[in-house]
C-alpha cells in the first residue's frame, strides 16, 4: 500500500467523522496533507493535488493561526464540503489505481 493512499485515506477518515466539517478539514490537511510529497502521488492525481495545496494555504493568517486555518476559516461550510469531495475524490482514483495494479487471483479449480 502506498504511503500517499494512507494519508489520503486517513484524511478521508477524519472527513467523514462528526464535527463541523470545517474543523475537518483542518484537521484532515494539516494531519495528513501537509506534508505530503507531491512526488508520492501517481500523475493522475498530482495536479489536482498541487491545486488543492495551493487553495488551502491561499489566506494570511491572522496572529496565532497557521494560513489553513485562515483560508478555511474564510470559506463557506459549503466550499470546505466541495473541497473535501476532492479529497475524496482522490482516494477513489488512488484506490482504482491499486485494484488495477494488483495480479488477478485465480479461483481453485482453474487453470
Amino acid at each position: 500500500m502506498s504511503t500517499a493512499w494512507e494519508h489520503i485515506f486517513a484524511a478521508t477518515i477524519i472527513l467523514a467523522s462528526a464535527g463541523p466539517i470545517k474543523h475537518r478539514l483542518v484537521e484532515a490537511y494539516r494531519n495528513h496533507l501537509a506534508d505530503l510529497d507531491h512526488e508520492e502521488l501517481p500523475k493522475e492525481i498530482r495536479d489536482e493535488f498541487s491545486h488543492l495545496s495551493s487553495c488551502m494555504c491561499s489566506v494570511p493568517p491572522l496572529r496565532g493561526e497557521t494560513a489553513v486555518q485562515a483560508t478555511v476559516r474564510k470559506m463557506s461550510d459549503r466550499e470546505a464540503g466541495g473541497i473535501a469531495v476532492r479529497i475524496v475524490g482522490m482516494l477513489d482514483t488512488l484506490s482504482r489505481q491499486q485494484t488495477m495494479q494488483r495480479p488477478k487471483l485465480r479461483a481453485v479449480g482453474e487453470g
